[in-house]
C-alpha cells in the first residue's frame, strides 16, 4: 500500500512539472516574438525635414487671361542632393506657363533657392495648383515637400467694352505701324507692339474680320508681336483699350492709318543696301583703300599695297548689288518668313527680283523699281534654279 502511494505521488509530480515546463516555453516563445517585432520597426522614407518652402510673392487678385507671377523660396538644409524638380498638382482652369523653370541659388542667403513661375487663369472656378518640390541625388528621390495653393481671387474685366483688346499689362506700346492698300476697298495695316507683364498672345480687335499675329517674341515678362489686320480703306484710325495693372485703369491707344508705298516686312531693315549705315560703311572702305594707295605711292612699301588690295576687295563686295533670281508664275509673296504670314501679293507671270537673304526656307526679295520698290518673302521652292 505504501508503495502504491509513493508511485502515485511520483506520477503526479511528474505530470505537474511537465505542465509548468510547457507553460514557460509558451511564455518564452510569446516574449521572443514580441521582441522580434519590436526589432523590426516600420520603415519611413523621409524622416528628417531638410526642405522648407514658402511664397515670396504672389498677387491677391487676377483677371481672366491675365499672366501673373508667383515667386517661391526653398530653404534646403541638406547638402547631399544633385537637382531640384517642380511639379504642379490639382490645378484647374489655369496653366503654368514655365513649369520647367530652373531654381536659382541665392547669393545673399545661405542654402536658399528661388524660382519665378508664371500662370494664367481662364475661368472663375480656377484652382491654383499645389506645388511639389522634389530633391534628387542622381536618379534617387531623397525628399519631397508640398506648398499648398496660394489664395488668389478672380474676376472678369471689361465684358461690355467693344474697344477692349483683351490685353492686361503693366505697359503696352505700339512701336511702329505701316499701312498699304490691299484691295480696291481694303487696306492692310501691320503694327509692332511691345508689352510688359502682358498677354499679347490674346490680342484681338473687335469688329475686324481678318486679323492675326504674324510673329511673336517671348522673353517674359517682355513680349513683342507683329500684328496685321485688314480694314476698310476709308478708315483713318484704329482705337483700342488695354488694362494697365500699374495704374489700375484702362488706357486708350490710337493707331493712325497712314498709307505708304513701301511695305515693311519686319518693320525694320527693309533694304540693307540702301540704309545709311551701309552707305557710310561703303564710303569708309573706299576712303581707307584710297589712303593705303597714297601711302604706297609715297612710302613704296608693299605692306601698304597689300592693305590697299584688301580694303579694295571689301569695298567691291559691299558695293556689289544683290544677285537676281526669277520667280515662278503664280508665286505668292508673303509679309514675313512664316507659314501663317499674310499674303502680300501674287505674281501672275515669271518676274526677276533681287535675292536679299534667306531664312527658314524663305527668300527675302525686292521687286519693282524706283519709288515703287517693295520688300517681301517667297518660299525657296518658288525660286527658279539656274
Amino acid at each position: 500500500m505504501k508503495r502504491l502511494l509513493v508511485l502515485f505521488l511520483l506520477l503526479t509530480n511528474f505530470l505537474l512539472s511537465q505542465e509548468l515546463i510547457s507553460e514557460e516555453s509558451s511564455a518564452l516563445g510569446s516574449t521572443s516574438g514580441t521582441t522580434q517585432e519590436q526589432e523590426e520597426p516600420a520603415k519611413e522614407i523621409f524622416v528628417a525635414k531638410n526642405l522648407y518652402l514658402s511664397y515670396l510673392n504672389h498677387p491677391k487678385h487676377v483677371y481672366k487671361n491675365q499672366r501673373f507671377e508667383i515667386e517661391i523660396k526653398a530653404l534646403i538644409t541638406r547638402n547631399n542632393f544633385d537637382s531640384i524638380q517642380t511639379r504642379f498638382v490639382d490645378a484647374k482652369n489655369m496653366t503654368p506657363l514655365n513649369p520647367n523653370e530652373q531654381w536659382i541659388k541665392s547669393k545673399e542667403a545661405k542654402n536658399t533657392y528661388t524660382n519665378k513661375f508664371y500662370f494664367k487663369a481662364y475661368e472663375k472656378d480656377f484652382a491654383m495648383p499645389n506645388i511639389e518640390v522634389l530633391l534628387y541625388q542622381g536618379e534617387e528621390l531623397i525628399e519631397v515637400r508640398t506648398l499648398k495653393d496660394a489664395e488668389i481671387t478672380f474676376s472678369e474685366i471689361a465684358k461690355g467694352d467693344e474697344r477692349f483688346s483683351q490685353i492686361i499689362a503693366s505697359s503696352l506700346n505700339v512701336v511702329a505701324s505701316k499701312s498699304k492698300q490691299y484691295t480696291n476697298k481694303e487696306a492692310l495695316t501691320i503694327i509692332d507692339i511691345e508689352g510688359k507683364d502682358s498677354n499679347l498672345e490674346d490680342f484681338y480687335i473687335q469688329g475686324i474680320e481678318d486679323q492675326g499675329i504674324t510673329d511673336i517674341e517671348e522673353n517674359y515678362p517682355n513680349q513683342k508681336i507683329i500684328y496685321y489686320f485688314v480694314i476698310p480703306i476709308h478708315k483713318k484710325t484704329i482705337i483700342f483699350n488695354y488694362y494697365n495693372t500699374k495704374n489700375n485703369k484702362f488706357e486708350k491707344i490710337s493707331v493712325p492709318i497712314v498709307f505708304e508705298e513701301e511695305l515693311v516686312s519686319t518693320q525694320t531693315d527693309l533694304n540693307p543696301n540702301n540704309s545709311s549705315f551701309e552707305f557710310y560703311k561703303k564710303i569708309a572702305m573706299g576712303v581707307i583703300a584710297a589712303i593705303f594707295l597714297l601711302l604706297f605711292i609715297w612710302k613704296r612699301k608693299y605692306a601698304f599695297l597689300i592693305l590697299f588690295l584688301i580694303f579694295t576687295i571689301i569695298f567691291i563686295l559691299f558695293a556689289m548689288p544683290n544677285k537676281t533670281v526669277k520667280l515662278k508664275a503664280n508665286s505668292v509673296i508673303y509679309i514675313l518668313p512664316t507659314k501663317n504670314s499674310t499674303i502680300f501679293q501674287k505674281v501672275s507671270k515669271q518676274i526677276v527680283v533681287e535675292d536679299m537673304k534667306r531664312k527658314n526656307g524663305f527668300v527675302k526679295i525686292m521687286f519693282g523699281s524706283g519709288a515703287n520698290n517693295y520688300i517681301g518673302w517667297v518660299k525657296e521652292e518658288d525660286v527658279i534654279k539656274n
